[in-house]
């Protein structure tokens, strides 16, 4: 079965960093565009990096410049650098593998999920 397994949350104080990831089992992550979202509590759920075919990245306005998204493909992996972590960060993050739909990721699969909190 397709499993997206993410790792790398948890409570990080203001200022600080973390880093996600997210292994693909049972699927390819070459052949696919890569996706981070998040949901915070009351909110609706976000897209807040892309990774596309051509080494292209987007990243939400709230996050430029704080967050990289990258992909390891001889690991399977696509990771989220996040620097510079403010409490708004706080959230459940997402990984997903899709594609593209009318130039903007489209989600398929998608991970558990994991929380990262940011607070003192």
């Amino acid at each position: 079965q397709v499993q997206l397994v993410e790792s790398g949350g948890g409570l990080v104080q203001p200022g600080g960093s973390l880093r996600l990831s997210c292994v693909g089992k049972g699927i390819v992550f070459g052949i696919f565009d890569m996706g981070w979202y998040r949901q915070a509590p009351g909110n609706e759920r976000g897209l807040v990096a892309s990774s596309f075919r051509g080494n292209r990245a987007e990243y939400a306005d709230s996050v430029k410049g704080r967050f990289t998204i990258s992909r390891d493909f001889a690991k399977n992996t696509v990771t989220l650098q996040m620097n510079s972590l403010k409490p708004e960060d706080t959230a459940v993050y997402y990984c997903s593998a899709g594609d593209q739909l009318e130039g903007r990721f489209n989600p398929g699969y998608w991970g558990q999920g994991t929380q990262v909190t940011v607070s003192s």
